[in-house]
Formats: C-alpha cells, sequence, structure tokens
C-alpha cells in the first residue's frame, strides 16, 4: 500500500506542477504543502559512502565541461553554451536536441564540444541537485556524489543518476538513513583541500541531525575535515552563499559589499570577520579578501529591490563567466574579476531576466571534474620576500598515472620569455624547485607546470603563462632576530626573544600549531606585540601562552611591517607535560542543543563524568572507565533537557580506590 502511495504521489507531483518548466528558484507555495510529505526517489544500491576517502574538486581546477538544463532562460543559457564550448565539453539536458541545436545555431553558436541527455527534468537550477565531482584519494578515480535536493521536484532529482549513468561513472548518495543529508549546490564552495563552507541552512534543512552527524556524512562523501557554516542572511530568501561570496583560489574570498548598515551587509561583514577571526586557509595562512560591490537596482536594494550579485559565476577553466545588470556598475565588477584572476578571460552575461528568480550563472551551471586530473597543491608566495639566498618553490602533486615531469617557470620579465627549472620529488609526492638568488627589489614572476605519464599537462596558475605568481625581493632584513627561545613551566609557554636591529617594524603576531593534529593542524594567531619602529638598539621581546593542554606545540614569530609586508622566524618546539588532571570549560558554552568538553588525566586512573541538573540530580553519564595519559573530548547532547544551568563534574579515582578521588566540577548552560 506504501509503494503505491508513493506511485500516486509521485504521479500527482509531475502532473500538476512539472511539465511547467519555469519553476523559480525558491519554492513555490504550491511546493511548500507537497514538501511537508515529500519523499525523495531513492537507489539504495549507491547509498554506502565511497569505499576509500575522496577529495571533492575546486570551481577553479581543470574541468571536463559543464552540465546545464535546457528549459527557461534559453537566452542566457545560449551565451554560456558560446563561452563554454571554448573551454570543454557542455552536457546538456534537455527534452529534444534537435530544438536546442536549432535555437543554438539562430543565435551564430557553434555546435561543438555539445553532448545531450534526453531525459525529464523539472527546473533550470542544476547547480543544486546536479553531480558533485570527487576524486578517489587526491586525483585517482572521478566519481559522483548526490545528495537529497531540498525541493520536492523528483524529476530534478534524479538527474546525477542519470548523469552517472550516461558518462558510466560510479555515483555515492546521501539519501538513505544513516547517511540521509538534504543540501543544496549553491549553499557549498570547497578549497579542494578538505575545506567546505555553508550557511547554516545545511543545519537547518537537516533539524534530525546533530551538527557532528553531518559534519561526518560530508567528510565520508566529500571528503572534508573542516566543514565551516556562516549565519544565513535576512533577505536572501534562499540563503544561499554563492549569492554573496566565493573562493577564488585557495586563499582567497571573493565577498559582496553592500553601503555600510545595508540590506544583507551588516550580516555579510559578520560573517567574514567570523571566517577570518576563526579560520585560516590550507596553507596556514589568513584568507585574502577581495570586496565586490552588490549592484542596486533603480537606487533600491533588497528587500526594496531584485537581489542582484557579481558573486554567482562560473569559472570554466579559463574562462570565467559574470552575471551583469548596468554597464555603470558592471565595468567595476569585471575589472576587480580581471585584477583578481589574472590570465582569465573575464566576460559578461545579462542576468536583468534571471535574478528576480533568485539566483543566474552559478545556479544554472555544474561543474564536471577530468577524468585524470594533475593535482598542484602550493601555497603561492607573493608581496614581499625577505631573502639574500634562493627562493625555494615546493607543491605537492600528484595523479593517477604517475608524475612524469614538473617544472618551475620563472622571470624577471614577462616579455622576455621564462626559465625552466626541474622540480626535484624529493619525498611523497612533494617536489621542489629553486629560484636563484635576487638584488634587492627585483620582481620574481613564476608559475609551475607538470605533465602525468599518461601525457597531460597541467599548469598552476591554470591560466599560466598568461597568468602567473609574483613577488618583490628584499635583501634588506627588517628585522634582525639574534634569537627566539621557547621555555615550559608546567602548563605555560614563555617565549623570549631579541632582536639587534628593527626597520619599519609594526610588530609581531606569535602564532602557535598543535603538532599532534596532524594534517588538522593549523598555525592560529594567538597574539600581537609591538614593535619598536626603526631601531638599532638591542631589544628584548617576550610573550606567555598559558593554561595549556598537554602535547607537543610548534612556535613562529610573524614580523610584519608598518607597510603590511612580512617575514616568519624559525620554528621553536616545547612539549607540555601533563602533570595534573584538568577539565576544561565546556565549548559552546552557552549552548544548543550539544556541546564539547574537554578533559585531561595525568596517569591511568579510573575516571567518571557526569552531568547534574540544578537540584544534583544525575542527568547523564559520559564517562565510566579506566583512561590512560593523555586529552580527550566527550560531546553532551541535550536535546531532551530543557533550558537551564547544569553541572558536570569529573572525577579521578585513584589506583581504582573509589573511596579516594579528586575532583572538578563547572557550570553550563543550556539555551532552547
Amino acid at each position: 500500500m506504501k509503494t503505491i502511495y508513493r506511485i500516486l504521489f509521485f504521479f500527482i507531483l509531475v502532473t500538476q506542477i512539472y511539465f511547467a518548466q519555469d519553476l523559480p528558484h525558491q519554492m513555490t507555495e504550491e511546493e511548500k504543502q507537497l514538501w511537508q510529505n515529500y519523499q525523495p526517489l531513492l537507489f539504495p544500491e549507491f547509498s554506502e559512502p565511497p569505499p576509500t576517502p575522496v577529495r571533492t574538486m575546486a570551481e577553479w581546477e581543470e574541468l571536463q565541461g559543464i552540465l546545464i538544463t535546457w528549459t527557461s532562460y534559453t537566452s542566457i543559457l545560449r551565451q554560456i553554451v558560446d563561452y563554454a564550448q571554448e573551454e570543454g565539453l557542455v552536457y546538456i539536458v534537455c527534452s529534444d536536441s534537435n530544438s536546442v541545436k536549432n535555437y543554438l545555431s539562430a543565435g551564430g553558436v557553434p555546435l561543438v564540444n555539445l553532448k545531450f541527455l534526453i531525459t525529464s527534468f523539472n527546473s533550470i537550477w542544476v547547480r543544486d541537485y546536479g553531480p558533485w565531482s570527487v576524486y578517489s584519494g587526491v586525483s585517482d578515480t572521478l566519481k559522483i556524489i548526490d545528495w537529497i535536493y531540498n525541493r520536492p521536484r523528483p524529476l530534478d532529482d534524479v538527474i546525477p543518476v542519470f548523469f552517472a549513468n550516461y558518462t558510466g561513472l560510479p555515483i555515492y548518495q546521501t539519501t538513505t538513513p544513516p547517511y540521509d543529508l538534504i543540501a543544496s549546490g549553491g549553499n557549498f564552495m570547497t578549497d579542494g583541500h578538505g575545506t567546505g563552507f555553508s550557511s547554516k541552512l545545511i543545519l537547518n534543512e537537516n533539524s534530525g541531525k546533530t551538527e557532528e552527524q553531518i559534519n561526518l556524512i560530508m567528510n565520508k562523501f566529500m571528503g572534508l575535515d573542516r566543514y565551516i557554516k556562516m549565519e544565513t542572511l535576512p533577505y536572501d530568501q534562499i540563503h544561499h552563499i554563492d549569492m554573496h561570496m566565493k573562493l577564488l583560489d585557495e586563499e582567497t574570498l571573493l565577498v559582496g559589499q553592500y553601503p555600510p548598515g545595508i540590506a544583507d551587509g551588516p550580516q555579510i561583514e559578520a560573517n567574514l570577520q567570523y571566517v577570518l577571526n576563526n579560520f585560516l586557509t590550507c596553507y596556514g595562512r589568513p584568507f585574502n579578501v577581495v570586496r565586490i560591490p552588490m549592484p542596486p537596482e533603480n537606487g533600491q536594494y533588497p528587500p526594496a529591490a531584485n537581489y542582484r550579485t557579481y558573486t554567482n559565476s562560473l569559472i570554466i577553466n579559463k574562462t570565467v563567466i559574470v552575471p551583469t545588470y548596468e554597464l555603470q556598475y558592471d565595468t567595476t565588477a569585471l575589472r576587480i574579476y580581471r585584477e583578481a584572476m589574472p590570465g582569465y578571460k573575464v566576460v559578461g552575461i545579462n542576468s536583468n531576466s534571471i535574478i528576480p528568480a533568485l539566483g543566474t550563472i552559478h545556479c544554472i551551471t555544474k561543474e564536471i571534474g577530468v577524468t585524470e586530473p594533475v593535482y598542484i597543491s602550493h601555497p603561492k608566495l607573493s608581496g614581499t620576500i625577505v631573502s639574500s639566498d634562493s627562493i625555494e618553490i615546493k607543491a605537492y602533486i600528484k595523479t593517477k598515472s604517475g608524475i612524469a615531469n614538473a617544472f618551475v617557470y620563472w622571470t624577471n620579465d614577462t616579455t622576455s620569455g621564462y626559465t625552466q627549472l626541474p622540480m626535484n620529488n624529493t619525498s611523497n609526492d612533494t617536489f621542489k624547485a629553486f629560484i636563484p638568488a635576487q638584488i634587492n627589489g627585483n620582481r620574481v614572476f613564476y608559475y609551475i607546470s607538470s605533465s602525468s605519464n599518461s601525457g597531460r599537462t597541467v599548469t598552476k596558475p591554470l591560466t599560466a603563462p598568461m597568468g602567473f605568481y609574483n613577488f618583490e625581493i628584499s635583501n634588506t632584513v627588517p628585522v634582525e632576530l639574534i634569537s627566539l627561545t621557547a621555555n615550559v613551566e608546567k602548563s605555560t609557554v614563555m617565549l623570549n626573544w631579541i632582536t639587534a636591529t628593527e626597520v619599519n617594524n609594526s610588530g609581531f603576531q606569535i602564532e602557535r600549531r598543535k603538532t599532534w593534529e596532524g594534517k588538522n593542524s593549523i598555525w592560529e594567531a594567538i597574539g600581537f606585540i609591538n614593535g619598536n619602529g626603526t631601531t638599532t638598539e638591542i631589544n628584548s621581546y617576550s610573550y606567555m601562552d598559558e593554561e595549556l593542554a598537554a602535547g607537543k606545540y610548534n612556535y613562529r614569530l610573524k614580523q610584519i611591517d608598518f607597510d603590511g609586508s612580512f617575514a616568519y622566524s624559525d620554528i621553536v618546539e616545547v612539549e607540555v607535560a601533563l602533570t595534573e588532571f584538568k577539565l576544561a570549560q565546556n565549548y559552546p558554552n552557552p549552548f544548543n542543543p550539544s556541546t564539547r568538553i574537554q578533559f585531561a588525566v595525568s596517569s591511568t586512573q579510573y575516571v567518571t563524568l557526569k552531568v547534574y541538573d540544578v537540584l544534583g540530580n544525575e542527568i547523564a553519564t559520559l564517562v565510566d572507565e579506566k583512561k590512560s595519559i593523555g586529552n580527550y573530548e566527550v560531546e553532551f547532547n541535550a536535546n531532551n533537557l530543557t533550558s537551564g544551568v547544569y553541572f558536570y563534574q569529573l572525577k579521578v579515582y585513584y589506583e581504582n580506590d573509589k573511596d579516594g578521588n579528586s575532583v572538578q566540577t563547572k557550570k553550563m548552560v543550556l539555551i532552547k
């Protein structure tokens, strides 16, 4: 009976609204009613996560092409096809390929690099329901990932399965428990190194799961080690981050900007500061932020006008397609893109007809990765490099068939050509080359190129040699550091350093890294000490880092000039020994619905960690077992509790003798 009901329900959906394919980006009122009882079509045979770790590609990586759905706004789709077919394949989901070909030809678009997927569909918004490209390991087999589409549009929701069958690619779906996940592609971006970004829409639409459960699904299916979630915006009805933010490369955020206090401006600024204050790039450095104005419509901003945006763009290999609206604003936006993405062909498509439906270029396209990427990970050199020696260029390079060769190309003048330097594989797919020492003030332009054993060649950046990285050399050491030492006293580290000379020294940013976190270990800025400007006198500095957990730590100084240029000191390492058991304050606090509690054990002991209400009633037992020396963390979920004050207590029973023990208790607040 249940199966018959689902078939009838699906038939009603299709016959009621799904042959009218100009659906807006947001749900219609009719769809809101349907969503309350909607059940997506499931394919249980695809519902397990990939058997080995995967990596989701970034949008600026090499693509075989893009996917679009041919329905409404065909004049915009035709222009996208025109630009995209010069860079790769265009997969077109449609009901009749001949009518598409005729329309393209009538507009002067060549019929090259086109593949037609003849099937049914509901809407144009393929970004949200289309397939995701991930790779086994780092750059091995291409696989398809599919989420549950957050709209009751069943024909759209099965497009990834159709695409996987069409291309013969393996597919994995987050459609059945415990891996069921509702999501939309416009609310997700990734750096290609295991970090993802979304608004908290991902939490709201999966309210039956904890944030930790969502993170686990994204780790297993998308390879995310870090998932950054920002507050939703008041006036952006669909709450997709691609309407106001875009990653241009691993370390550059393009962020929309409103006039102060206007529309979603305050929340965008708050979200940006949240990211900058709490997260570093995959290379352990601060994000570079490029601001781009959000254009008004007749002088008005949302909610009084349409949600015009320039961040909703498409990167397809060496071309960037940007939505445009009015010449007076478009010229500035296109200039910002060209300056931020040198070497790319930046073009615009007028999007005034589609933006009232709450989406544009990015929303109606989906990238498809190449089957064998040559993956190059490289923390680019930029700004001023202080060095009188040769300059190391290092990259992690990997591909399925193996690396045949890798080179650095460099020059002081791009009009005079580049010098080729072979990169040597030093260890574990890490390649290095050294640009010769430069005279003071030289500017160096460079890029990396690598070829696979199968004959494929890729550059970093992808647009090289038209696009390149560059930095300036300074042989004048702005700060001569005589020494940097670190001493440990119980759970406190004291850093001391001495300078012999200082030139334009704004100060020192103290950075710390927890070495035991492995690949997740990042440099954290933990403090700043003002410098002494310009001086030839010897100066001493110190910084105290207190209440540290046991473990090994790295420290370094980031010396920053008044003009913003900087240089790093050598790294010092210390080990903080565990001398006593310790209970940390839960985080977050206040919390809803869950929080994390950390504690440390100084020797192998029997430990309990329990939660009590204000009357002393035991609510939960989180730990009740013998623990060896070390740091621990547990999660406390209060879904079934009411708002209020609670206490958690750590008790250590020495030598398993429950009559003798040490106790620590802390307070936490649940707010629902």
